[in-house]
């Protein structure tokens, strides 16, 4: 097979309910949060508080400088997962998110470089045989290997093979 036919095959594969077993894990590319983002974040929200946009004050708090905004990495995180080669074959089948559920262990400062750890942990079938749920566990791991944020994902999925046993 060519390399052509291979990416062509690739290209036409889908990720339903039923490839989503508990315990698969995937990672996805990383992105270094700027002062630009947390700039433009904070205008766009319009979420000025000190500890993300005052270095001075910054400097006076447990964090020692700067952070970005939780609900930006959660954004890039969100991001970073649909842009992952995995994600992009769920399109098709992934119905809507149902919830996020979000912590925030550790701070996240301007120049920090974030990728996501995806496992899923939960799979089990609805009440309608032609969808399942899907429950994702994201971890938003900063370049030095801590995790600074959790998001725990529920998602809607179209079953390929509606009401057969899993």
């Amino acid at each position: 097979m060519t390399q052509s036919a291979i990416i062509d095959e690739i290209a036409q594969t889908a990720i339903f309910w039923e490839d989503l077993t508990v315990g698969t894990r995937y990672t996805t590319s990383s992105r270094t949060i700027t002062e630009a983002d947390v700039a433009a974040f904070a205008a766009l929200t319009g979420d000025f508080n000190k500890v993300h946009v005052d270095a001075e004050y910054a400097k006076g708090t447990i964090f020692g400088q700067r952070i970005a905004h939780g609900m930006l990495v959660a954004s890039f995180m969100a991001g970073l997962t649909s842009r992952s080669i995995p994600n992009q074959l769920m399109e098709g089948a992934l119905f809507s998110v149902l919830e996020n559920r979000l912590k925030f262990p550790k701070p996240t400062f301007i120049g920090d470089t974030l990728r996501v750890e995806i496992e899923v942990t939960e799979q089990r079938p609805t009440s309608r045989p032609e969808r399942g749920i899907v429950g994702f566990m994201r971890r938003g791991v900063n370049q030095r290997g801590e995790v600074v944020a959790e998001m725990a994902a529920t998602c809607l999925f179209k079953r390929r093979h509606p009401g057969e046993a899993q």
